[in-house]
């Protein structure tokens, strides 16, 4: 009896550690659920939506523009979440352009058309590098949109580029990337995880105006998420919670008068 206790103790334990080690190899693919095409494709597509594309240093697509008519109040950059592509992300251009604020939806390495493989070290380099091309293209203030993963992205930039930043928005972002990760995954060990975003950490110096959106049934990140990031800010600050929404099931209308409450906020930090 103690000897069938004993084998099945080691069939268990060799089972988890199993289980660990596919999830510590195949953990980006289950963050990262890049939409992927051709460039020629994404120029098509972006041609048909009004959006210009946008280019590194080296002439490598990098994103899309939506510029408004004459010279933008601001300068927007939009960081996606982890599903789909920029080109998915219209409605934040729409919303801002109409309040004649300039639009970089950046496109992550490893989604649409941009190559590479995508990673917190790419990301935050990708916006950070962003950063820097807005800044030499104009003296508008730059802010920022980081919508779920990409409140990460938004947060890592911030820490990256101290400074460049004039605004941040957030939307259903979280706290702690390890918490996300124990919400769902409750049984594995958070030292598996490889990409840490830790938008608490990486704000605690950023003292800018932050406008937070949160989901109040947020079944992805959950909203105590937001709410504990929003705590934690040291700047002005404005929360403004939809409380029967869900993580991807927030009216995001470009027409809706919350984005230009957001903008008005941001140009005048209070």
């Amino acid at each position: 009896m103690a000897r069938t206790v004993r084998w099945l103790l080691y069939a268990v334990v060799g089972l988890y550690g199993a289980v660990c080690l596919l999830a510590f190899a195949f953990q980006r693919r289950l963050l990262y659920f890049p939409d992927r095409y051709p460039e020629q494709a994404a120029l098509a597509a972006a041609g048909r939506l009004g959006l210009a594309p946008w280019r590194d240093a080296r002439g490598a697509l990098a994103g899309w523009r939506a510029a408004p008519a004459g010279r933008p109040a601001a300068r927007l950059l939009v960081l996606h979440g982890n599903a789909g592509s920029a080109l998915d992300r219209l409605h934040y251009a729409a919303a801002f352009s109409r309040l004649g604020v300039e639009v970089i939806l950046l496109e992550y390495p490893g989604y649409g058309a941009r190559q590479g493989s995508p990673s917190r070290d790419s990301l935050g380099a990708a916006a950070a590098d962003a950063l820097d091309r807005m800044a030499a293209e104009g003296e508008e203030p730059v802010w920022v949109l980081g919508e779920s993963l990409g409140s990460g992205v938004a947060a890592r930039a911030v820490a990256l580029r101290p400074g460049a930043i004039r605004g941040l928005v957030l939307i259903t972002p979280f706290a702690r990337m390890a918490d996300v990760v124990r919400l769902h995954y409750p049984l594995l060990p958070s030292a598996l995880l490889l990409d840490r975003y830790a938008p608490e950490a990486d704000l605690a110096g950023w003292s800018g105006p932050t406008a937070l959106l949160l989901a109040g049934r947020d079944e992805v990140v959950g909203v105590a998420q937001g709410r504990r990031l929003f705590e934690g800010l040291r700047g002005p600050k404005r929360l403004q919670v939809q409380e029967e929404a869900t993580h991807n099931g927030l009216d995001l209308d470009p027409a809706a008068p919350f984005w230009s409450e957001m903008a008005a906020f941001l140009a005048g930090g209070r």
